[in-house]
């Protein structure tokens, strides 16, 4: 699929930049001067960003040489109750318009709404193919919350679920040591990006969590609040960079 080549580098690794969260979650005022931090962003090296629809319309000028993946999913805010789980908001016609190079979707087994998710993950992947446009699906066992836990042996059951229903790039979360999280990889056959989660005081452990990751066969990250929320996310997205494509190791990153 071409466009994948939009999204990941020769060597096979992608350093991602996910700005999605305002779909339902309050990201102001860290987003407030929101073209700046594009523009800090796409100079610190970033191979893709994860957006909302309206940012990818807004801002396409900015956006030109960088790939952009659209958020595909959602329905539901932090002002509300989330019971019934995700809906598929836009058509790949409606992202291929703007020049979308990928389009980006939940996967939540184990959630009382796992079904729809997974629903959702076949609908995108079969118009995918169909279109020649790759799905990213974050996969993730019990969602957001606690349960069931992300344990290796449910990350791995997550991750080759998402694989199973056509997603062409899977998202998921670091756990356990480097040896442990091979078995996340090796049970996804297609590449795997790990997420940043919420923002972390130190950035050294985050580090250190993506050194282990690409070790141990990650193609690269999509990370979201730790750059954004940064006061500098050029510098977080260069050591990003250091860490996916030029193999730095996690103690010579200096911020």
């Amino acid at each position: 699929m071409r466009r994948m080549d939009r999204i990941f580098r020769k060597d096979g690794k992608t350093v991602i930049v996910a700005i999605d969260h305002g779909m339902s979650l309050s990201v102001n005022p860290a987003l407030n001067d929101l073209e700046h931090i594009l523009q800090q962003i796409i100079a610190g090296g970033a191979d893709a960003l994860l957006l909302p629809y309206g940012v990818a319309c807004k801002y396409e000028d900015i956006l030109r040489d960088v790939a952009v993946i659209i958020r595909m999913d959602g329905g539901t805010s932090q002002l509300g109750s989330n019971v019934e789980g995700p809906s598929l908001l836009f058509s790949m016609e409606d992202v291929l318009r703007i020049g979308a190079d990928g389009v980006a979707c939940m996967g939540f087994p184990g959630t009382s709404f796992e079904q729809k998710t997974i629903e959702n993950l076949s609908l995108l992947a079969s118009e995918g193919k169909q279109w020649g446009i790759p799905v990213l699906s974050e996969m993730l066992p019990g969602g957001f919350g606690s349960e069931p836990p992300k344990t290796v042996e449910n990350l791995c059951l997550a991750v080759h679920i998402g694989c199973d229903h056509g997603a062409n790039i899977i998202k998921t979360t670091y756990a356990g040591t480097r040896e442990e999280f091979k078995k996340v990889i090796d049970a996804s056959y297609q590449p795997v990006v790990i997420l940043g989660g919420e923002k972390t005081k130190d950035l050294k452990d985050l580090f250190e969590c993506i050194e282990n990751a690409i070790s141990a066969g990650a193609a690269g990250v999509a990370i979201g609040r730790n750059v954004w929320k940064h006061p500098d996310p050029k510098a977080v997205v260069e050591a990003l960079v250091k860490l996916v494509h030029e193999g730095k190791a996690a103690k010579d990153i200096v911020l």
